[in-house]
């Protein structure tokens, strides 16, 4: 098991309305912003739905190691087939969306107990506030890291922000964007889709192509990807500067 690390992009949400806390188990780290303190709340949640989640990885050792879409299982979890949804959509492996959807099914369950949640998961963010915020882009050593963000302002329907990078993390990509980051209505498409187009940028020339991919995803509202000082964009996104941005 990998130490956990202090993931310093976490401070950048800009809100100061809510209570926040972090949630770990196992291999989900989850910081949380919601109306109150909801740690115990969070946790069996995160249990709910890692539980049937982990139980059908053991049984289906081949779905972990999948860097293809795979077919869709009716007897899966609810969980799981979000993610070989996601992962059809995009054109890629199931566990592409795995942060995403565990931040997205968390975060849909505890409205039962906050009209404000923000969940985020390795980059992976499910939002649902009554108040516009700026989620920064952190993009390794590129110019532009946290000298940019989206805007992000959906007042009573859950939004995602999901980032990708093949130059830091753990996850893994094929390609080397600094971030490929994907707005959705669900996070665990916009995360798998996060990792397809990743995969396509190696060069400041595949930066439009990867765009194009993306923007023909069903259920993808917005992409922003970055590698050293190019940036491109498409779709429902507005671009903010961030002034004190390092």
């Amino acid at each position: 098991m990998k130490p956990y690390k202090n993931r310093t992009y976490r401070s950048l949400v800009s809100e100061n309305k809510l209570a926040n806390f972090r949630v770990v188990v196992k291999e989900t780290d989850l910081f949380v912003r919601a109306d109150r303190p909801l740690e115990t709340e969070t946790r069996d949640l995160v249990l709910k739905h890692r539980l049937p989640l982990e139980r059908y990885l053991e049984q289906h050792p081949g779905f972990v190691h999948a860097l293809r879409p795979l077919p869709q299982d009716q007897l899966a979890p609810p969980i799981v087939k979000t993610m070989i949804a996601a992962g059809h959509k995009a054109g890629v492996g199931p566990m592409a969306g795995v942060a995403g959807a565990i931040a997205e099914y968390v975060g849909r369950d505890l409205l039962a107990y906050s009209q404000n949640v923000i969940v985020e998961n390795g980059g992976d963010i499910f939002i649902r506030t009554d108040f516009p915020l700026i989620a920064a882009i952190f993009a390794g050593k590129s110019p532009l890291s946290n000298k940019v963000g989206v805007r992000i302002d959906s007042p009573g329907c859950p939004i995602s922000v999901c980032t990708s990078s093949g130059t830091l993390g753990h996850s893994l990509s094929l390609g080397r964007a600094d971030a490929a980051v994907v707005i959705s209505g669900s996070t665990a498409l916009a995360d798998a889709v996060a990792t397809a187009i990743g995969n396509e940028v190696s060069s400041k020339q595949d930066i439009q192509p990867a765009i194009e991919l993306g923007k023909n995803i069903e259920g993808v509202l917005g992409l922003v990807i970055i590698l050293d000082n190019e940036i491109g964009l498409w779709g429902n996104v507005e671009l903010v500067r961030i002034s004190g941005g390092r």
